[in-house]
């Protein structure tokens, strides 16, 4: 490719995790065994068991987190070293928003790490008190999600739209008994699945209003003013490089929709492909927004085709 053309790069969000991510990056990359063990030591987590060896932890928001984005900055990380190419965009996905401030420079990645532990840790204990699900919604338009939701809370029920990911693929959060009274309800309009997704958290919806507050002054103590490249927000699907616009965008996140879809084309005719670091979600959605390539890096092998692309 010519050096000329222009990349967003784009760092995935919880539900792209699994084990033994992040293994053939350790096992054949010094730096990558660094980066794994100072991350343990910054937040008392053995990152090689969490990410290596089956356990129950990893499906835990405040360990999915830093585990998510410990391994997206890893391949990042090897791609810039190898190839040197810096983004004219970056965005992620939910918690992939941190990744991507990581990857411009406005976040140390061991600080990133401490920091999105932090948020999970919040969104859990916010949690506590209710029992909150996300549902994921097949064959639907936006309009239609929106006008149920909104019937719904009419009614009493607790339930938002939460991700726009893709058309016609939507997740809605919210109290999981009100999700699960809706299922037919969603596919008496048309929805094609509507499936409870094993979260027990109601991500990107008013119920996590009090993790947003509380987020605030970790943002403050870890976010820096040092942006090589413009992040894209979840909440406005617009550009941003500032650590003030950073707080106020990333404590609304939690409580507002991710705009991944609208994101995608703000900025498609900017770009002329796209990266994935850690993942091959956001591979996916993009096929349905976007006809520009995007390749995907989330192993040594997938590191190599990447670089000789260039």
């Amino acid at each position: 490719m010519e050096g000329t053309k222009k990349v967003a790069f784009l760092f995935p969000g919880q539900g792209s995790q699994s084990f033994g991510m992040g293994k053939d990056f350790y096992e054949s990359s010094d730096l990558a065994k660094s980066m794994i063990e100072d991350a343990s030591n910054r937040i008392g987590v053995d990152f090689k068991e969490l990410l290596f060896e089956e356990n129950d932890r990893l499906e835990k928001t405040e360990f999915t987190q830093p585990a998510i984005l410990l391994v997206s900055s890893i391949a990042h990380k090897l791609f810039e070293d190898e190839m040197m190419i810096k983004s004219s965009f970056a965005l992620g996905h939910s918690l992939g928003e941190f990744s991507a401030l990581v990857s411009v420079g406005a976040l140390n990645y061991l600080d990133g790490v401490e920091l999105v532990h932090q948020r999970g840790k919040l969104m859990a204990e916010n949690c506590e008190n209710f029992e909150a699900g996300m549902m994921a919604l097949i064959g639907l338009s936006d309009d239609k999600v929106e006008e149920i939701c909104e019937n719904a809370r009419d009614e009493g029920k607790k339930v938002w739209p939460a991700n726009y990911n893709s058309d016609g693929q939507l997740v809605v959060a919210g109290i999981k008994s009100d999700l699960v009274s809706m299922e037919s309800v969603f596919k008496e309009a048309g929805a094609k699945r509507a499936i409870v997704l094993n979260m027990s958290v109601a991500s990107h919806c008013p119920l996590l209003l009090e993790a947003s507050d509380a987020l605030k002054p970790y943002l403050e103590k870890f976010l820096k003013d040092e942006f090589i490249s413009p992040v894209i927000s979840n909440v406005t699907a617009e550009a941003y490089e500032k650590k003030s616009d950073a707080i106020s965008l990333l404590s609304k996140q939690l409580v507002m929709p991710v705009l991944y879809k609208q994101s995608i084309r703000a900025i498609d005719s900017e770009v002329d492909f796209y990266i994935e670091f850690g993942g091959t979600v956001l591979k996916g959605l993009n096929r349905r927004t976007t006809k520009k390539p995007t390749y995907s890096i989330s192993d040594v092998e997938s590191l190599s085709k990447v670089c000789s692309e260039f």
